[in-house]
């Protein structure tokens, strides 16, 4: 597997973008169609499938780490939240894992994503 990261500049608060990616009523807006949780483990629904992933880390308004639990171990995939000190960009990082012929798709699908959650975000 290998690891990729993505930035985006994103126009919203930090608090904001935080709750889109890090509560099921948040993620449902952009990421699935739904999303359920419960302790760590968030189910993700799409059209007819349904995948689940482990919440390994998070710090209120700065990252959130996940970890598909049918991947290997040592795969995550994160959202980190970062401010520009000088212009006060938000710049949201995507980090993820995929076979290396499977990374371009990967981004691919990320950017489609983020794009989406920019729009419900009005960014």
């Amino acid at each position: 597997m290998e690891k990729y990261e993505l930035e985006f500049q994103i126009r919203s608060s930090v608090n904001i973008l935080f709750n889109c990616l890090s509560t099921p009523s948040g993620l449902s807006e952009w990421f699935a169609d739904d999303v359920n949780c419960t302790k760590k483990t968030y189910t993700f629904f799409w059209d007819n499938s349904e995948q689940e992933a482990e919440l390994i880390t998070v710090s209120n308004n700065y990252f959130i780490k996940f970890r598909w639990v049918d991947y290997p171990h040592n795969t995550f995939f994160e959202f980190r939240i970062e401010v520009d000190e000088i212009t006060n960009d938000v710049i949201l990082k995507v980090t993820d894992f995929a076979e290396t012929e499977e990374v371009q798709e990967g981004k691919d699908l990320w950017t489609s994503q983020i794009h989406t959650l920019m729009k419900h975000l009005g960014s």
